[in-house]
């Protein structure tokens, strides 16, 4: 099919999975019906973003349209795409289009309401924030202007949490936060297990910034010192191996704290004398100044594999052109862009960050017949970074010296790359293997006399959502899983294959529903007879992969990347606390900016109760109850109920002698939350028309919390039971009175004998697969993420 007929019918090059996607989260509603095609949006996007083109010199309308082409063809193509906020929002009357944003918490009730204010502004704008808390005094210090005591940042830290749940982004995005909190704060220890309870502080990625200094103290086994904010002074010490042992143990549980490599961070700060980073985005991988914006876009390396001499290799020309126009697209979004906030705007265009990154990196290596967890594949890692690296900087050294009327950014003359004569990246600083490699088209580090248009350029984000639409790996990450089961409507199961892996089983005649079902039940064909193992070898999963391999191929992307790198560092489910210790202390040694680890099946569950005591059990009763019968009509009503895991229908109906039954539906059909609300929809039924008083069921299902409570029209709902407890309560309550009690639940003490774990296993709307990434967890069969 030619590319004219393909255009005409709006789909674009997008997999059925991905116009799921667009339909349901980026494409334009009007009164909730989809009223633009794909292409449609390409083309808004293209248009909006090359308008800022007609800022710049005298022919500024001719390179608009130029302009304006090849942005559309590169993601046409599905060789670039740029970050969601950008995809839903450019060219329409909201008009934010980064993803990352940092904002300032000072030590003043002022202040942090101030933050909170505009956290709120960028949450329902599209944006994610990310906050250092390491300036709010103790739990327990003086607050001179009242003659009390702090409650410390932990306790902020839940406000923060609460203002996110109010707030739905941009209608199509829920708000994402990272705290993160200096180890030598004196309240590290309360910070690091703030999330141990995991219905608490459910919208935040956490993470710890080390310092060099403790690191080394960590090895030496000394103590270190805390310091409070507000003075200055020392309150105390602690062990530093101490402290690091319960960073592990808490990331082993949970997965939170990460740490980020605080001094590492400021040693890469293009901009020192305009102050210290502090935090990032709630990834990890954009460190930002207070108030700093940047906007992502990643190249799909998918794409550029060509055949040549019977083998596949890399089209470095066409990856370089590719980058030249990612790296002008996303400076001029920077232009056209709305912003939330002027102190936003004004330090964004005065440093102009951007962060170009990448998709589809182990799809390349399997095109290429390499396995991740090799040498080679280091090698080609670093290979690839290096040459992007420096045609980004190329571009943005074109930007700034081919056309003056665009000119350095703004605190170029006072940077980092002004003090080093123009070079745009330092050396790798490694030698032997961690060499920077030589550069295959004979081009040199990347040197301007006349300076650099952007502050930073690269960045490697985890690319949940749009790798779902370019149809390919996401981010550097290895492959999550080759298959996996999804239970559809009538109970269907369908089998989902990574592509690649199914061209090549069919390729070898190997491919059969039997093979497909058996890789399905444990997501890898390691260590199976039928799959050949040169196969084998090369379609390796997270789960396959020792751990040094990811650090490894995170500290190569590391190396030549001015900003960070978002990599999960993939741990299977028997992984000791000492594994994740051994972790931290190869990525600090390697060089990575940051740590995130995800232990298999240790967010995954649901709200677990201990049983009583068999002497506590109630006696069982001298005759069985049965349901009385349903009527063929009966009346009722039916109300929608926004919950944490999307819309809520809850229809409640009545017989000649009351309450007779509850349907509840979420979801699509056949997922597990589906399943679950029918079941328990059920259940109430029976109990109903078996006598059971209402309000003893009502008593049961309020209270009861997830991971994602949910605030709706001033009620916080805790969980999809507790949304039903209150639907009943309220068709028998004539008074339309609201108890308080269960508003308070989120931050009340947990009741002994309360066991909470986190579910996420199960997409909440469609039951797909989630699969863990950089502290979030995102569907890849609906687009439905969940970060914190």
């Amino acid at each position: 099919m030619n590319d004219g007929t393909m255009m005409n019918e709006g789909k674009g090059r997008f997999s059925e999975n991905a116009l799921r996607v667009l339909e349901k989260r980026y494409l334009r509603k009007e009164e909730g019906l989809v009223v633009e095609t794909t292409v449609d949006m390409l083309r808004r996007v293209a248009n909006h973003v090359a308008s800022a083109e007609l800022n710049y010199g005298q022919d500024g309308e001719k390179r608009a349209k130029a302009m304006e082409k090849k942005f559309f063809q590169a993601m046409y193509e599905l060789e670039f795409l740029p970050n969601s906020p950008t995809l839903m929002n450019a060219g329409r009357e909201l008009g934010q289009l980064s993803a990352c944003f940092v904002l300032p918490v000072d030590d003043s009730l002022e202040d942090i309401f101030l933050a909170i204010k505009h956290t709120a502004k960028i949450h329902q704008s599209g944006g994610g924030t990310g906050f250092s808390f390491s300036r709010i005094r103790p739990k327990g210090d003086l607050v001179a202007s009242t003659g009390g005591v702090a409650s410390g940042p932990v306790s902020f830290m839940k406000v923060f949490n609460a203002a996110t749940e109010a707030i739905k982004q941009g209608g199509t995005r829920r708000g994402a936060n990272m705290g993160i909190l200096r180890v030598d704060h004196p309240d590290i220890l309360e910070f690091i297990q703030c999330k141990r309870d995991q219905s608490e502080v459910t919208n935040f990625n956490i993470s710890v910034a080390i310092s060099n200094e403790f690191m080394t103290k960590v090895e030496a086994d000394e103590d270190y010192e805390l310091i409070t904010p507000r003075t200055g002074q020392v309150a105390d010490k602690l062990n530093a191996r101490v402290v690091f042992d319960l960073i592990a143990r808490a990331a082993w549980e949970g997965g939170d704290p990460g740490v980020v490599f605080i001094d590492r961070l400021n040693e890469a700060n293009p901009t020192p004398k305009l102050g210290e980073i502090e935090s990032t985005n709630p990834c990890g991988e954009q460190p930002l100044l207070p108030y700093e914006s940047c906007n992502l876009g990643s190249i799909n390396l998918s794409k550029f594999v060509r055949a040549k001499a019977g083998r596949n290799e890399i089209d470095y020309e066409r990856l370089r052109k590719c980058v030249h126009t990612a790296v002008r697209f996303l400076d001029n979004v920077i232009d056209v862009n709305h912003y939330p906030l002027e102190d936003i705007e004004r330090i964004t265009k005065a440093n102009r960050k951007i962060g170009l990154g990448l998709m589809g990196f182990a799809d390349l290596l399997i095109m290429l017949g390499i396995s991740y967890d090799s040498e080679v594949a280091i090698f080609k890692a670093r290979e690839l970074i290096n040459f992007i690296t420096d045609a980004a900087w190329e571009m943005s050294a074109k930007l700034a010296d081919d056309e003056k009327e665009r000119g350095c950014f703004a605190n170029f003359p006072e940077s980092r790359l002004a003090a080093a004569g123009g070079k745009a990246r330092p050396a790798s600083g490694k030698k032997g293997r961690h060499a920077t490699p030589p550069l295959p088209w004979g081009y040199q580090l990347r040197q301007s006399p006349h300076g650099f248009r952007n502050a930073t350029v690269i960045t490697i984000a985890p690319t949940g959502t749009i790798a779902i639409l370019a149809d390919c790996s996401s981010g550097i990450e290895p492959l999550f899983a080759l298959a996996y089961t999804r239970v559809g409507l009538d109970n269907q199961r369908f089998i989902y294959t990574n592509r690649l892996f199914e061209t090549k089983a069919k390729e070898l005649g190997i491919y059969s529903r039997e093979l497909m079902e058996k890789i399905a039940a444990k997501g890898s064909c390691q260590g199976m007879a039928e799959v050949p193992e040169e196969m084998q070898r090369v379609f390796v999963t997270a789960m396959d992969i020792d751990i040094q391999w990811h650090i490894k191929m995170q500290a190569a992307f590391q190396a030549h990347t001015d900003n960070a790198v978002s990599k999960t560092l993939n741990f299977r489910n028997e992984a000791t606390v000492e594994d994740v210790k051994e972790a931290y202390r190869l990525a600090y040694k390697e060089g990575c900016k940051g740590v995130t680890i995800y232990r298999d099946g240790s967010r995954e569950g649901q709200v677990l109760s201990v049983a009583r005591k068999p002497e506590e059990q109630p006696a069982p009763p001298e005759h069985t109850l049965l349901p009385r019968f349903r009527p063929r009509v009966t009346g009722g009503h039916t109300e929608r109920i926004r919950t944490g895991c999307g819309n809520l229908y809850i229809t409640i109906n009545e017989d000649e002698r009351g309450l007779c039954e509850v349907f509840v539906n979420i979801g699509k059909g056949g997922g597990c939350a589906s399943a679950e609300a029918e079941a328990i929809g059920r259940l109430v039924s029976l109990a109903l028309r078996a006598g059971v008083e209402p309000t003893a069921i009502i008593k049961h299902l309020r209270g009861v919390r997830c991971p994602q409570p949910f605030w709706e029209e001033g009620e916080l709902i805790l969980s999809c039971p507790d949304a039903i407890g209150r639907a009943l309560e309220r068709f028998i309550r004539q008074d339309g009175e609201k108890e308080e009690e269960g508003q308070r639940a989120l931050f009340a003490p947990k009741k002994e004998g309360d066991e909470t774990l986190q579910l996420a296993g199960a997409c909440p709307e469609c039951g797909g697969m989630m699969e863990h990434e950089s502290g979030c967890a995102v569907c890849r069969y609906c687009g439905f993420n969940r970060c914190g």
